[in-house]
Parts: structure tokens; sequence; C-alpha cells
């Protein structure tokens, strides 16, 4: 199970929700995909206006729990606005904290992510930030008391896979929280690929919304990070250098 604060789940896949052909396609998507946490960014959503279409409207919200972003931040501040707006409505007590600090890598602001973290904190929410694959902000952020670390596998909707696997690595090891990768996986093989490093769970969006058939994708990324998880718990074989004979040698019948 993967278990965030006091919450365990089944499915290791959180699926974000967003640039999807369309509602149909999107629910078929999600059903398909397993997933039990659904992510969104509140400021893209009318989450108080009756008249504006709403995807959850599409979805049967009691087999989900919701995880609200703090997308389009540029502060703390305004992280922490946005988080209370999402949990005045009900929506859920988990956030995903996401402070961009530059509008063309769009990679996090690595000194807002850490204060936002620590204000939230202060505020009661479960907290989940999206960050760089900084090893040491990755410890200062559990340092803080956060409840997961989601560390980039590379820029945010990429599809460039993972970038710095040493890193992501260095992160999972040393970590005594969830660590999920979140961002960048563009293929069944790179979610499959941190699963394997030891992640705790692969948060994606732009690999399953935008592939030619997102619901063909949807399971394949289920089913990837299921044998990703899978090979990392049976253990690979060690790397070597030269061939090794995979029968036995003992009794061979000799000329």
């Amino acid at each position: 199970m993967l278990k965030i604060a006091d919450k365990a789940f089944k499915s290791r896949l959180l699926l974000g929700t967003g640039k999807y052909p369309s509602f149909e396609i999107q629910k078929k998507a999600v059903d398909v995909s397993g997933a039990e946490i659904l992510t969104f960014a509140v400021r893209r959503m009318n989450i108080f206006e009756e008249s504006q279409p709403n995807f959850l409207e599409q979805l049967d919200l009691s087999r989900y729990t919701l995880l609200p972003n703090t997308a389009g931040a540029k502060t703390a501040e305004e992280a922490v606005r946005i988080a209370k707006l999402a949990k005045a409505s009900g929506l859920c007590d988990m956030i995903k904290v996401e402070v961009i600090g530059c509008d063309k890598s769009l990679l996090p602001d690595p000194v807002e992510t850490l204060k936002a973290s620590e204000m939230l904190l202060e505020e009661g929410f479960i907290v989940l930030p999206y960050t760089s694959d900084d090893v040491v902000l990755a410890k200062r952020l559990e340092d803080l008391g956060v409840h997961a670390i989601m560390p980039g596998a590379s820029p945010i909707g990429s599809g460039r896979g993972i970038m710095n696997p040493l890193n992501l690595q260095f992160i999972i090891d040393q970590s005594a929280v969830p660590v999920i990768v979140d961002a960048g996986i563009g293929s069944p093989k790179d979610a499959a690929y941190a699963m394997e490093l030891g992640a705790d769970g692969v948060l994606l969006n732009t690999a399953v919304s935008a592939a030619k058939d997102p619901i063909k994708m949807a399971h394949a990324m289920k089913l990837a990070i299921e044998a990703g998880q899978l090979g990392f718990e049976a253990g690979r074989i060690e790397e070597k250098n030269y061939g090794v004979a995979s029968s036995p040698t003992i009794g061979m019948v000799t000329s």
C-alpha cells in the first residue's frame, strides 16, 4: 500500500486531469488507470461556478482522493492562498505544493517551495511538495515534516523521462517519507524505471492526456508501474562485464 499521512492507497499511479481531448476520454482513461488519487490545478477549475463545465461532475468522487495543486503560484503566499481556496471548497486536505520559479523551464522555485511547505504544514495540510531532483532540498523538506517528496524526472510536460537517476536514487535512499516521481514522464518505460529505482509512486498527466490514445496509455502506465514495483521488490541481477552461462556446468556430458 502507498501510505501518505493517515491515508492508504492500492494504486501507486497518481493521475493528472488536464488537457484531455474530451471529458469522456478523460473519464475512461481515469477508469482504466486504476488511479485512486487525481490531481488538478485549482486555478484552472471553476469550483465555485455551477454554470461552468467541471470534470469532477463526470466522476464518482467516492472512488477517488483529490489532490489539488497550486500550479500558477509564483510565491509561497500565492501557493498558500490557492491551497486555502481548495480546502474551503471541501475538496481535500491534501495539497500538492507547486511554485514555479522559471517560466521557460517550468522548474520549481526551491526557496518559495520550502517556505510554502512550512506555512501549509502550520495550517494543518497534508503537504506534498513538487521539487527538482535536488537531494539537499528533499532532505530539508522532509525535515520540515512534509508527508511526501515529489521530485521531477525532467521538466513538466517535456516527456524526456528520468534525466538524473542518480539524484533520484539518492533522494529515495535517504527518505523516510514516500517519494513520488513527478513531471517529465513520457512513456511506460519511464514509469517502470522510476519504480525500479525504488520510488513509492509516479504522478503523471501529459504522458497520458496527450498520447494518441490516452485510454490505452493510461492502461499501459498502470501495468508499467506494477511491473516496475515487482521488479524492484524481486531484486535485479548484478550487472557483469562478460557473459555468464545460464545453464549449469556441473555434470555436463563430455566427449
